[in-house]
């Protein structure tokens, strides 16, 4: 068989499209490979000696820094935001289906936060909830409540401001992404439901659902990751605590030794996990999509 040779510009463009990947891809595996090295490792090449070393220094902490802790933070801050993320994405979606006064200002409102810049949110969001313990302290005063007074402390926290500040973050991508979906979705299926006597509510959840659902996993996954690794909208929304990007942000201006690298692999096989949870979500949904629609 006579092959058609490939043009000069096809090379042109593979070798370019390797070298990005090498380029995307590279610094993670360089990580990878310097946390595991021996006692006596450096934070550059050669490495010296295979060992787990640093990942055990990790588990017994950085000086003050509590690893394990910053890390539990930030696990259940990404779960917060992951289900927010999913329940008022699915809702926004629903509800933009029919016509919604204001909702083109609503979406451009939502949208507008994915071109601000995030310290600027961050920022905006601890001022506003230092305005609110500003008025909360005023009203305790004012009622006479001495003891809420004495104990209140602050309403900046993980699941207050940090968790308003994440979803500004995650918010938009889930929108759209339910945009996308509900454009191509075909309401006969839904009528069909109608028609056989299924509520409103039994035909979300029998018919609309199943048929969202690998797109649902995806906005999880989105709202997962990007809560996991933002810092810039935590950083002055958070209050007096911090999450594992925090943590590793400060550690890079301390720590000398590849026990930093063994925390940034730590946080890649967290983040590599959960994708494939995802992906493996949104291939068993297909499955029984494709099954449902066979006869």
């Amino acid at each position: 068989m006579n092959r058609d040779k490939r043009p000069a510009s096809f090379w042109f463009l593979a070798a370019f499209f390797a070298a990005f990947v090498v380029f995307l891809y590279g610094p993670m595996l360089v990580i990878v490979v310097l946390s595991f090295q021996g006692p006596e490792g450096g934070l550059t090449f050669p490495i010296r000696g295979f060992s787990l070393h640093w990942f055990r220094q990790l588990a017994e902490g950085l000086g003050v820094v509590d690893i394990g802790a910053a890390l539990q933070r930030s696990l259940g801050l990404g779960l917060a935001v992951m289900v927010f993320t999913v329940v008022l994405s699915v809702l926004a979606g629903l509800a933009f289906r029919k016509k919604l006064w204001g909702g083109n200002a609503l979406f451009f409102v939502v949208v507008a936060s994915l071109i601000m810049p995030s310290i600027i949110v961050s920022l905006g969001i601890g001022l506003a909830f230092r305005l609110l313990d500003t008025g909360l302290k005023w009203v305790f005063e004012t009622l006479g409540m001495t003891g809420m007074q004495e104990t209140f402390n602050t309403t900046l926290g993980l699941y207050t401001s940090a968790l308003g500040a994440h979803l500004t973050w995650t918010l938009p991508f889930g929108l759209l992404i339910m945009f996308a979906i509900f454009n191509r979705f075909n309401p006969a299926y839904e009528e069909a439901a109608r028609d056989l006597g299924a509520t409103p509510w039994q035909g979300f959840r029998h018919v609309v659902l199943p048929l969202i659902a690998p797109s649902v996993v995806g906005i999880a996954m989105f709202g997962f990751t990007l809560s996991w690794d933002e810092i810039a909208r935590t950083s002055q929304a958070i209050g007096d605590v911090n999450t594992l990007p925090l943590e590793l942000q400060g550690l890079t201006t301390t720590v000398t030794t590849p026990a930093i690298y063994a925390l940034g692999t730590v946080t890649t096989v967290v983040s590599l996990v959960v994708m494939a949870a995802a992906l493996a979500l949104a291939a068993f949904f297909s499955r029984l999509q494709t099954r449902g629609k066979r006869p």
